[in-house]
């Protein structure tokens, strides 16, 4: 297999591949023969550099035109391609430089000084540089699609770090291939449309939904090298007409809460992924376009493995139902692969060299649960999970009935110690602008929840912040949430 030659050489060449919006207010389109020139003279300079099959090709680069071409240049060649994430620090890039061990770095000039202090010794190479496919060099089989075998490596990506230090995850090249069954049940895409995955580069759902399982649907996917803002999202979901939109949970809330909503006539598909889903969420922006935001659920290690399926209502609060043919089950409240070859996109090992575990069944590590209609509610980690006087309380569904409070932009909860109950809810929250910190609004917040939901899940200590500590990725940095609770820290 090789995805560079299977997929994006075998598409129609005029067929659109990629819409481009720079920073500077450039826009440029790209057809499928572009890319897969520009890719093969990127895969000439990769290997005139010491980059071959099984070598490590690492990416600084943005949501722009030269990540995309660097990944297809190393599943050309069958170099293994490590990208990072923008907000990656010089600390950061020493840590993945030491473990990977790249042979070549491809880095942009806005994240240049970032990675030099992190001192790589490798070569690297600096773009925007057009000559890096518009002159390439012709060392020997650089125009040879690479003969790949599907536990070849294709991929690194690393943990988000919610629960500890980032892990490397290394996938082989069944992954690529194995994004058809998410392509197809859940993400949705159709050949000919346009499909805008906003995760930023370096993370396990840009590696496959910013191109990858647009492309193998023969859709075109929409790269906006900017910084996240409610406003202009909208405005450019109208403007370019986007079909699928692929977004945060975080997204999804702070447009709704931020911006206003509205009819988005070529908009067909929503789906969301990374964290749950409020319910408020989901009715503001069914209300607002008429579409469903269908949830799905997946790890760095496993890849996607459940979503909320098309063409049927979805359900407020739930990730959706197992992918065709993946093995899930629930086992004392805790989502399992219990056979994670039944996963396509199940991870080879960890970088380093530990093989991943076929044989046994992968323990997530978050609890769930099921309805009768086998649809999964996601209710947190395991060690997110708060036990208060004897009551097991889910996080997520305090933070729900917390946002649906009009007052409040964003919330999170996690347990603090207390001498009485053993631990007691402790929720932070972020206002929305035209509210201020009080004793009066945090007894109103706290009545509300109570009126919402069940009583003893209301957060006895309810503290006001500006911002949430989360990390790169965008998800709450819940060990440092009770870290602080624990010592009394803000």
């Amino acid at each position: 297999m090789n995805f560079a030659r299977d997929v994006v050489d075998a598409q129609p060449a005029q067929r659109l591949a990629l819409v481009e919006l720079a920073r500077d207010g450039h826009r440029r389109e790209w057809s499928f023969g572009e890319v897969s020139a520009a890719s093969r003279g990127f895969a000439g300079h990769l290997l005139a550099r010491g980059a071959g099959r099984g070598d490590v090709v690492m990416t600084v680069v943005g949501n722009r035109p030269e990540w995309v071409l660097t990944m297809l240049a190393c599943f050309r060649i069958g170099a293994v391609a490590l990208p990072c994430n923008e907000q990656l620090r010089a600390r950061d890039l020493r840590r993945r430089l030491a473990a990977a061990a790249p042979a070549v770095v491809v880095c942009d000039e806005r994240n240049l000084a970032e990675l030099e202090a992190a001192a790589p010794s490798c070569e690297v190479v600096v773009v925007p540089d057009e000559s890096l496919w518009l002159d390439p060099p012709a060392p020997r089989g650089s125009h040879v699609a690479a003969e790949l075998g599907p536990r070849d490596p294709c991929l690194i990506t690393f943990t988000s770090g919610t629960s500890g230090d980032p892990k490397g995850v290394v996938h082989g090249q069944r992954y690529l291939a194995g994004q058809r069954l998410q392509a197809e049940h859940w993400l949705g895409a159709r050949s000919g449309e346009l499909v805008w995955c906003t995760a930023a580069s370096g993370w396990s759902k840009s590696a496959r939904n910013v191109f990858v399982a647009p492309w193998l649907r023969g859709a075109a996917a929409l790269l906006h090298d900017a910084r996240f803002d409610p406003h202009e999202r909208l405005e450019l979901l109208a403007r370019e007409r986007v079909n699928v939109l692929c977004m945060a949970p975080t997204e999804y809330r702070v447009i709704a809460k931020r911006a206003t909503l509205g009819p988005l006539p070529a908009l067909r598909s929503l789906v969301a992924a990374g964290e749950a889903l409020n319910p408020e969420v989901l009715r503001a922006w069914r209300e607002a376009t008429g579409i469903e935001i269908r949830d799905g659920y997946g790890q760095t290690e496993t890849g996607q493995l459940t979503g909320m399926p098309a063409g049927v209502p979805a359900r407020a609060g739930s990730m959706g139902r197992p992918l065709p043919g993946i093995a899930l089950s629930v086992q004392s409240g805790e989502l399992v692969l219990s056979d994670p070859a039944s996963d396509p996109t199940f991870f080879a090992g960890w970088l380093g060299g530990e093989p991943a575990p076929e044989q046994v069944p992968w323990r997530t590590g978050d609890r769930v649960h099921a309805d009768e209609d086998g649809y999964l509610y996601f209710e947190g980690r395991a060690d997110d999970v708060i036990i208060s006087a004897g009551y097991r309380i889910g996080p997520f569904e305090v933070e729900s009935a917390l946002v649906s409070h009009p007052a409040v932009a964003e919330a999170a909860v996690v347990a603090a110690p207390d001498d009485e109950r053993g631990t007691i809810v402790r929720a932070v929250v972020v206002l929305r602008d035209g509210y201020a910190p009080a004793a009066a609004l945090a007894r109103e917040l706290q009545d509300h929840v109570k009126a919402q939901t069940a009583p003893y899940k209301y957060p006895r200590v309810v503290e006001f912040a500006t911002e949430l500590p989360k990390t790169a990725s965008g998800k709450v940095r819940r060990a440092l949430l009770r870290e602080r609770a624990v010592t009394g820290r803000r």
